[in-house]
């Protein structure tokens, strides 16, 4: 490469780079994402309060006959187990919403408000921009599953003795390896919901209207859950991009079970990938009126 190129890539990628930063202090600054935030924090407090009034009733605080997570028993013994008990709750419906919100919002919200055409300049491309926003997509993604988790951590630590993990297949681990377990356990989470990013921002380059576009990925997502729970549609199951996000429970176990994870993280990369290449291929043809 020549100095001249050189040159020239290097304040692109600054470009970039300080593109990507604002872009995410934008998307972590709005009214809308605090909520959002504020939302996924509360599920856990809601989550350890409920097994704590339960168990000081004498309940058995869930578990196989409780109706919940395999984990759930597991909670009133260590808080840790909030943790993974809150991941639980929140993916099936207010993490996924979350980034629904975000990814829905990206692209149509700047055309409704009028702000995307001068996003648009040089030397930032149709391209580079819609990199720029599935980063701050997946930063979303990221940073919304590490407030669950802590939340969830304070909380056990709060209502719950903490202490020796004993993960589902009986094996025990210290807190701190525990603890790991745990900061894997969010990001595999996080990893789960890139396929849900991708779909957000596909939807958000088809229309101009943020609303619309965030009602129909929360909508889709519904119905996708719906029929990921319906027996007459288990052929087609395996490739909704739901139906192996509770795979991380197999992170609990002693050895880990890979199967299930390696499938989960193939297909959310497929997903990623088709609906990825739709919305690059629909915004770069588009026509930019807002």
């Amino acid at each position: 490469m020549s100095r001249a190129e050189a040159a020239v890539r290097t304040p692109r990628l600054l470009w970039s780079l300080g593109l990507l930063r604002s872009e995410i202090a934008t998307t972590f600054r709005r009214w809308r994402t605090l909520a959002l935030l504020a939302v996924l924090a509360g599920v856990p407090v809601l989550v350890g309060i409920a097994v704590r009034i339960e168990t000081g009733d004498g309940g058995g605080g869930g578990g196989p006959g409780g109706g919940g997570p395999a984990f759930l028993s597991q909670v009133t013994h260590n808080g840790l187990f909030l943790v993974f008990t809150s991941l639980a709750v929140t993916l099936p419906f207010f993490l996924p919403m979350s980034i629904g919100v975000i990814a829905g919002d990206s692209l149509a919200g700047e055309a409704h408000g009028g702000t995307l055409r001068y996003l648009l300049v040089a030397p930032a491309g149709r391209t580079r921009l819609l990199l720029v926003k599935y980063a701050t997509v997946l930063t979303f993604c990221l940073v919304g599953t590490l407030v669950v988790a802590l939340s969830a951590l304070a909380t056990g630590a709060l209502l719950f003795p903490l202490g020796e993990v004993t993960l589902l297949s009986g094996t025990s681990l210290s807190f701190g390896e525990g603890l790991l377990r745990a900061l894997a356990i969010a990001v595999a989470v996080a990893l789960s919901l890139i396929g849900v990013a991708a779909i957000g921002l596909f939807i958000s380059a088809l229309t101009t209207s943020g609303i619309a576009a965030m009602a129909t990925t929360v909508g889709l997502l519904i119905t996708v859950q719906i029929l990921d729970t319906l027996p007459q549609l288990h052929a087609i199951q395996p490739f909704l991009f739901p139906h192996y996000w509770l795979s991380f429970a197999d992170l609990l176990r002693d050895p880990v079970y890979w199967d299930q994870l390696q499938k989960n993280l193939g297909l959310q990369a497929l997903y990623a990938l088709v609906f990825g290449s739709a919305a690059w291929a629909r915004f770069t043809t588009r026509d930019i009126t807002g």
